[in-house]
């Protein structure tokens, strides 16, 4: 695969997968490489991924980056001055204006790594990243290991109990291996529409 970086001016890459794919990983030691070069980088996280530390991007391996907790994305723009490669992880938590934000550090002649969850445990688009990734120059999917055949994962799997979550559910949920697995397409099983028969009942109440 040919890749061209832009020469000059600032660019937008993304970074996406299941997880356990190596989405933080990757950002890290693309950052970590822009800072062995005399750049001065940030990453932004938000604040609710507090699973390892709120004040470091760790991945799932143990490599650790120091970040800075925003709670919207708008306020990424108010510490990132100064630099010129911000990082953004766990993209998908943050609300839609995180796609503005990269899209004006861009303009201003930045390098923005946004890392994040291409879809959430539905197999659905998560939240900004279907729009972040139609804006980027460059895009990287990753895969993870299915945790049940052992293929090419490319889904994340919520559980509860051990089963497959309600389809139904928050879509957004912070934890590790205790609640979430990485499957293939084949593997991934569709959580129970937990709502279909509450709905049915409080029609017949209604009737009567």
């Amino acid at each position: 695969m040919i890749r061209n970086h832009p020469a000059r001016g600032g660019w937008i890459e993304v970074v996406c997968g299941p997880m356990f794919s190596g989405k933080s990983e990757e950002l890290i030691r693309r950052m970590r490489r822009a800072e062995i070069a005399g750049q001065r980088v940030l990453i932004a996280k938000p604040q609710i991924d507090d699973r390892y530390d709120i004040s470091h991007v760790v991945s799932h391996s143990g490599h650790r980056l120091r970040a800075v907790g925003v709670g919207e994305a708008a306020n990424i723009l108010s510490v990132v001055e100064g630099c010129q490669v911000v990082g953004i992880d766990e993209a998908q938590f943050f609300d839609d204006a995180v796609v503005e934000v990269a899209l004006t550090l861009a303009n201003q002649g930045l390098r923005v790594i946004a890392a994040g969850l291409d879809t959430d445990f539905r197999a659905e688009p998560f939240g900004p990243m279907p729009e972040l990734l139609a804006r980027a120059e460059i895009v990287d999917k990753l895969q993870a290991v299915c945790h049940r055949c052992g293929g090419a994962a490319t889904r994340t799997q919520r559980l509860v109990d051990g089963k497959p979550a309600p389809f139904g559910g928050d879509t957004i949920q912070v934890g590790a291996l205790d609640a979430y697995e990485a499957r293939c397409r084949q593997c991934f099983e569709p959580g129970p529409d937990v709502c279909a028969e509450p709905a049915a009942e409080s029609r017949l109440l209604a009737r009567n």
